[in-house]
C-alpha cells in the first residue's frame, strides 16, 4: 500500500492506505478522529463534512488519493476546550444543537463559509448549510449562531 501524505488539523500525516479508501474511514478507523460522522454514505447529508483546502467537502465518498498534499480540517481542528472557535461558542450560546450528530459537519460548513465570506447574510448562511441535514429541526438556531460568530469574528 502506498503512503499518502496530507495535513490533518495542521499536523503532517503520512498513512499507508489503499488510495481508494474513503477519507472518513481513514479518519475514524485509522487515525481516531471521530468528529466527522457516517450518515448516509452517499455524500448527501453533511454529517461527514471536513474542510479540504478551506472548502466543506463530504468525506464519506472522498477517496484518499484526492487529499494527498492537501489541508484537511475536522471539527477537532477548529478549536479546543480551552479556546473554542467563535462558531463553537456561538452554537453553545444559541443552543443550536440537540442530538449533536450533524453538528460537526455543520460547524465545518459554517467555518468554510466564514473563511470565504466573513460577513454573510442570513440567506448566504442558509445556502451554505443547505447540504447539511438536521433531523432535530435546529436550523434556525444554527443560522443565528453562524451570524453571531461572524459578528464576533468581525469585532476588533
Amino acid at each position: 500500500m502506498p503512503s499518502l501524505q496530507f495535513r490533518l488539523n495542521g499536523a503532517a500525516i503520512a498513512v499507508d492506505v489503499d488510495p481508494d479508501q474513503t477519507l472518513l474511514d481513514v479518519l475514524r478507523s485509522r487515525l481516531g478522529v471521530t468528529g466527522p460522522h457516517f450518515g448516509c454514505g452517499a455524500g448527501e447529508c453533511g454529517a461527514c463534512h471536513v474542510m479540504v483546502d478551506d472548502r466543506a467537502m463530504t468525506s464519506c465518498d472522498m477517496p484518499m488519493w484526492s487529499v494527498e498534499n492537501k489541508d484537511v480540517v475536522t471539527v477537532e481542528g477548529l478549536g479546543t476546550m480551552q479556546q473554542p472557535h467563535p462558531l463553537q461558542r456561538a452554537f453553545i450560546a444559541e443552543q443550536a444543537m440537540q442530538c449533536g450528530y450533524c453538528v460537526s459537519g455543520i460547524l465545518i460548513s459554517a467555518a468554510a463559509l466564514l473563511k470565504r465570506n466573513p460577513s454573510p447574510t442570513e440567506a448566504e448562511v442558509r445556502e451554505a448549510l443547505d447540504r447539511n441535514l438536521c433531523r432535530c429541526g435546529s436550523h434556525n438556531r444554527m443560522v443565528r449562531a453562524v451570524l453571531r460568530a461572524a459578528s464576533e469574528m468581525a469585532e476588533p
